[in-house]
């Protein structure tokens, strides 16, 4: 196996890696702090071609592979985990599925202006009482002659007071159970969408989230996603790519932490030497390195896969559960190595601890993960 970047690769990792450097380390915790959405930086990446990363050119995106989208939002997430997930929604949980299921007139309205930036989609799938057990959809469709009638709502939507449209999964056939669910792209200024406002959260503050109602929504039926019960099978198909986001994102997270445990263990003394050369140090640092690179080795997996066009929902997972835990105990060592002054606003590594949180729970708790490798790997 080659485990070389193309030419391609590398200087999407380069450009991404200097605009980080350049347009979100030094914001990110500001962002972090006021709950401020990234306006500016979030145009830059429509014009980066960063919104629609793996979308073909002729439907407004960069026309690239998986493996670069997943540098892409480890590069993005290293300088700020919340511009990170707000791409990553965009291009996999939203451009990925209307470029797979819709038809060429969808892919005109819905996906280009998308991919290219114009506009921004987010994915609605969570509710109230359905999170793990996404089956569970209480929104309802009911077809009334060329429209659905839909009545209910979703919580916890990434770029949701952003989004210009939403992939939205409703139940049309409560009897057929999962094969009762339909999918529907929905413009959000339809009469009868409304939306609370953004969620105050533990992490990722500045990539918003907020619940939406639907009261008497009158949605056409040629913007059905896929055919009508065909909702679940669309949902599943997403996460498995989106999970590669994710990871990549925990991945992110996970380098500008040990990063900032690298720099700043070379700078404190202690016992009159730098703490760095004391075993208890060193010993965190090699465990930091190591669990990173073998993240990055499942996550890139994972995205080659996906580019062959082969079955990658176990390999998404692994790469979603390893990297999700990795970013966490990355972050506890990080702040453990900067002691007292971790614990501080002042240093971004108490950020890194909040943000990675998150990537255990959205797109598939570590428990949903453990549950969708095992039913892979039994089965064989």
């Amino acid at each position: 196996m080659n485990f070389e970047l193309n030419d391609v690769q590398r200087e999407i990792q380069r450009m991404c890696r200097e605009f980080a450097a350049k347009e979100l380390t030094p914001n990110a915790r500001k962002w972090d702090e006021h709950h401020t959405w990234p306006t500016d930086a979030v145009k830059k990446l429509a014009e980066l071609s960063l919104l629609g990363v793996a979308v073909p050119e002729q439907y407004g995106g960069a026309g690239l592979d998986n493996v670069c989208y997943a540098i892409a939002v480890e590069e993005l997430s290293r300088g700020c985990a919340s511009t990170g997930v707000i791409a990553s929604v965009n291009n996999s949980l939203y451009c990925d599925p209307v470029m797979k299921f819709g038809t060429e007139a969808q892919k005109e309205e819905f996906l280009t202006p998308f991919a290219r930036g114009d506009k921004l989609g987010c994915f609605g799938l969570t509710e109230p009482e359905a999170g793990s057990d996404a089956a569970a959809q209480s929104t309802v469709a009911v077809r009334r002659g060329d429209e659905y009638i839909i009545n209910g709502s979703k919580n916890w939507i990434t770029n949701g007071p952003k989004a210009d449209a939403i992939v939205l999964f409703t139940m049309t056939n409560k009897e057929a159970g999962h094969r009762g669910i339909t999918a529907f792209l929905v413009p959000t200024n339809t009469p009868g969408f409304t939306r609370a406002e953004p969620d105050k959260k533990m992490g990722i503050s500045a990539a918003w989230s907020c619940s939406m109602f639907f009261e008497d929504m009158r949605v056409p039926a040629k913007n059905l996603l896929g055919k009508e019960g065909e909702g679940f099978k669309v949902a599943m198909s997403t996460l498995d790519g989106g999970r590669i986001g994710i990871a990549a994102q925990a991945l992110g997270i996970a380098r500008s932490a040990y990063e900032e445990a690298v720099r700043y263990s070379g700078e404190r003394k202690s016992f009159g030497k730098p703490i760095r050369e004391h075993q208890a140090i060193q010993f965190m640092i090699a465990d930091m390195a190591t669990e990173i690179d073998a993240a990055r080795l499942l996550v890139w997996r994972a995205a080659l896969l996906k580019d062959k066009g082969v079955r990658h929902s176990a390999e998404s997972a692994m790469a979603k559960l390893y990297a999700s835990e990795m970013a966490n105990r990355v972050a506890h060592k990080a702040l453990q190595v900067h002691g007292g002054m971790g614990y501080s606003k002042e240093m971004d590594v108490e950020r890194h601890v909040r943000d990675a949180r998150i990537t255990e729970i959205y797109e598939g708790t570590s428990e949903i993960q453990r549950i969708v490798i095992a039913a892979n790997v039994l089965k064989e």
